[in-house]
């Protein structure tokens, strides 16, 4: 009689927990990626009154089962939906994350990680990413130097740093001439077709550099000539200055324009006699300057590369030396490797091997300049297909070069004045400067209007500096990488929220507050994680995720919940009335 009682007591626990479960569950329907809780049962004990016994052959008697008696109920597992994804909730906040696939978001109250489903969140005074709910900093990996994540220990994000709130001005290296030149455009054929090309210097200062377009007596001839360089007040700094008042202000820098490769502009050199000092080296088809100042070469692969001075190439700039000078001049030569000729049969020269043999003077073994560099550093002259329209080239090397570089200098350099208007990294070509691409123009008909014009960058949007620019906003990608918008135009990476998936997600213990931490039945989170993306998860910027509770089968429950405890009620109900039967019994 008294074991029946205990089961229904048995019953009564394991339903009132049931029922705390359930409740818990409607409590939290709209509570944040709230996972939902189920329990099972399991039977208590059991009381053996009679073991079994097996069949017995000599008396011919079957066997017998044991008799047992259950003495109740008990939770058996409380389980939690991890891997059931909740609803969506749009709420149009850009640090509202939502995490589709099995990863947690790693978060730190300066106790240790813990980890959450939960993507309210929000940037506190500090500029940290934290969560809204109890202000625990979200955790990520860093940027380094080069703007790249490096995927280390975790720490906390902190994406709004003063750092953070500027993006750095870069230098403009590239720009690029498109258009057409009109040969009978009045501007063209008068005081030049003026184009204005905007620069940025290191500091992020703008610049205005002037170009002025004029066709020349030659057909299929232009000039392109820098006349102005202007700040962002439009006065020049290359000119001296009168202003109303009458004082003078004195030219900053100096700019100038000019074509070739790995060199600087300098005054063009006088070098007399220049074979004084020749040298010898193996090097396959290269040139040598005879006295006379024609170009030969020797069949074989020893030439003699004469002046063969580093004092030769030095007066042209170039600091390779002579032996790297000369590599730059060669033969021209087909598809198949083989040495062309012109209709003499000589051995043609490429552009620069032709343009060495302009260089030399043949009576005086002098060097010239004309040719290479325009001869004041501020014109040169561009060449069209007549036929075609396209741009042949610039200056003497028009078969081939269509760029030229814009250089600017401070007129009193030094360490007092680290200026420069130059690209770092320098051009492909090797030259200091800005390289400017013209082979998007063209010389044809356009009813006498030109529509020449420059803009920063190459064809591609490479090389195009800009200012110094202040953050508008902040956007995270779906894989958690965070980047800032600046009003110039440019992003920058600020970091990458780190995620941590484990073995056996409903292994992790909840601890309140919408986290979890883990457990030796989770499995350990190794404190770098995880990119979210890795296999096929991503987040969602703007929306949340919502609570996984279905109301249908939990009021189903509650049902089912509520039957049982009734029913467990009435085991106790009857057992004490058999009780009181027997104690009725000694009247």
């Amino acid at each position: 009689m008294m074991r029946s009682l205990f089961s229904g007591v048995a019953g009564l626990k394991t339903h009132q927990i049931k029922m705390d479960v359930i409740g818990n569950n409607i409590a939290n329907v709209n509570t944040v990626a709230y996972k939902s809780q189920s329990i099972t049962f399991a039977e208590l004990m059991y009381q053996t009154t009679q073991n079994a016994s097996g069949p017995n052959a000599e008396t011919g008697r079957a066997g017998v089962n044991a008799k047992q008696i259950g003495l109740g109920v008990q939770s058996a597992a409380i389980s939690t939906a991890i891997s059931t994804q909740g609803s969506s909730q749009n709420t149009g906040n850009a640090f509202d994350l939502r995490i589709s696939g099995d990863a947690f978001f790693v978060v730190n109250g300066g106790s240790g990680n813990k980890f959450t489903r939960d993507g309210s969140f929000y940037v506190d005074a500090a500029g940290n990413l934290a969560m809204s709910s109890n202000g625990y900093n979200v955790m990520g990996w860093q940027v380094d130097d080069n703007g790249d994540i490096v995927q280390d220990n975790v720490s906390k994000l902190q994406i709004l740093k003063a750092e953070n709130m500027t993006s750095a001005p870069q230098v403009t290296s590239r720009a690029n001439m498109t258009g057409i030149i009109d040969k009978m455009d009045p501007q063209v054929m008068g005081d030049g077709k003026i184009v204005n090309l905007q620069i940025y210097d290191n500091l992020g200062y703008s610049y205005t550099a002037r170009f002025l377009v004029q066709s020349t007596d030659d057909e299929g001839m232009y000039t392109v000539t820098l006349d102005d360089l202007r700040d962002a007040n439009n006065d020049s700094v290359i000119k001296d200055t009168t202003k109303k008042d009458g004082t003078v202000v004195k030219a900053k820098y100096d700019a100038n324009i000019f074509t070739g490769t790995g060199f600087e502009k300098k005054d063009p050199p006088t070098y007399t006699n220049p074979i004084a000092r020749a040298k010898t080296y193996t090097l396959s088809d290269r040139w040598k300057v005879n006295p006379n100042g024609t170009l030969v070469s020797k069949a074989d692969d020893t030439v003699t590369l004469a002046p063969g001075s580093d004092e030769y190439a030095a007066a042209w700039g170039y600091s390779g030396g002579w032996e790297q000078f000369s590599n730059l001049f060669s033969y021209e030569r087909d598809a198949n490797g083989e040495i062309t000729k012109d209709a003499d049969g000589n051995p043609t020269y490429n552009r620069l091997g032709a343009n060495l043999a302009n260089m030399i003077d043949a009576a005086n073994g002098t060097l010239k300049v004309d040719g290479y560099y325009a001869q004041d550093g501020k014109v040169l002259k561009l060449s069209y297909d007549q036929i075609s329209g396209a741009l042949q080239g610039i200056d003497a090397l028009k078969n081939d070069l269509k760029n030229f570089f814009l250089n600017v200098e401070p007129l009193e350099a030094g360490a007092d004045n680290p200026f420069s208007m130059n690209s770092a990294q320098g051009d492909d070509q090797g030259a200091p400067g800005i390289a400017v691409y013209m082979d998007g123009t063209t010389n044809v008909n356009n009813e006498k209007k030109s529509t020449i014009g420059a803009i920063s960058g190459d064809a591609e949007g490479f090389g195009t500096g800009w200012a110094v620019g202040t953050m508008t906003g902040v956007s995270i990608q779906n894989d958690g990488k965070i980047f800032g918008a600046y009003d110039n135009g440019q992003t920058k990476l600020l970091g990458q929220i780190a995620f941590a998936k484990f073995a056996n997600a409903t292994g992790l213990e909840k601890v309140g507050d919408n986290l979890y931490s883990a457990t030796l039945n989770s499995g350990e989170f190794d404190g770098i994680g995880v990119d979210v993306t890795a296999d096929g998860g991503k987040v969602s910027t703007g929306i949340l995720e919502m609570s996984n509770v279905d109301l249908s089968s939990e009021f189903t429950e509650l049902i089912t919940t509520q039957r049982g405890f009734q029913a467990n009620s009435r085991i106790i109900t009857v057992s004490d009335t058999l009780l009181e039967e027997l104690v009725n019994l000694k009247r």
